[in-house]
């Protein structure tokens, strides 16, 4: 089924695209959502008169999806993570992740228009920016272990193994004290019945 978007949808299309969907998509999500109509000949027709008379104003926004392009194309992220000792992070770095550390950087950008996999692990990534129809921008996504984090397990393994090792000489000396308190006791008890 041939449907023509009305609004944009990351990984499908963009406002005004003509794609092909399932048709269970199609029936079920796109077209009751408003999100899309059939791609009939009137459908089409009406297209392009909307695109005539509106190219001014798709040109305007593609000039600003530019400059907020250009302007954002240098910019890498470090993200500080709680890692345990596997590199592994505690939760995940999501496109929310994404676009709050953007926002302290002084780059307003709607966390619907970032597209990337959940990070859930210390590496290099990628977040993709869609601006408009052409208009992408790739971010380099650093994950990084909190500085302290890495030394705070390596601490808490040391605490946990530390009192196995002093429980068990304790033991031993006190397997011995025990041993040669029944040796005593056995002699002085043998003892006793010939003092008698």
């Amino acid at each position: 089924m041939e449907v023509i978007l009305k609004e944009d949808i990351i990984g499908l299309g963009y406002k005004n695209d003509i794609v092909k969907v399932k048709n269970g998509y199609g029936r079920n999500y796109l077209i009751p959502k408003s999100k899309a109509v059939i791609a009939t000949k009137v459908a089409m027709k009406q297209l392009t008169e909307d695109m005539k008379q509106q190219a001014d104003k798709i040109a305007a926004q593609k000039a600003e999806a530019t400059k907020k392009a250009e302007a954002i194309k240098d910019v890498s992220l470090v993200i500080t993570a709680k890692v345990g000792s596997r590199g592994v992070t505690y939760g995940s770095v999501n496109v929310a992740t994404v676009a709050e550390e953007l926002s302290k950087k002084g780059f307003d950008v709607d966390r619907k228009i970032i597209t990337m996999h959940d990070i859930k692990k210390v590496g290099s990534f990628e977040a993709i920016i869609h601006f408009f129809k052409d208009v992408e921008v790739r971010i380099p996504v650093e994950v990084v272990a909190e500085q302290g984090a890495a030394t705070k397990e390596v601490a808490r393994k040391k605490v946990t193994e530390a009192p196995k090792v002093e429980k068990a000489k304790p033991s031993n000396v006190e397997e011995k004290e025990a041993s040669e308190v029944t040796e005593e006791s056995s002699v002085s008890e043998e003892e006793a019945p010939a003092a008698e």
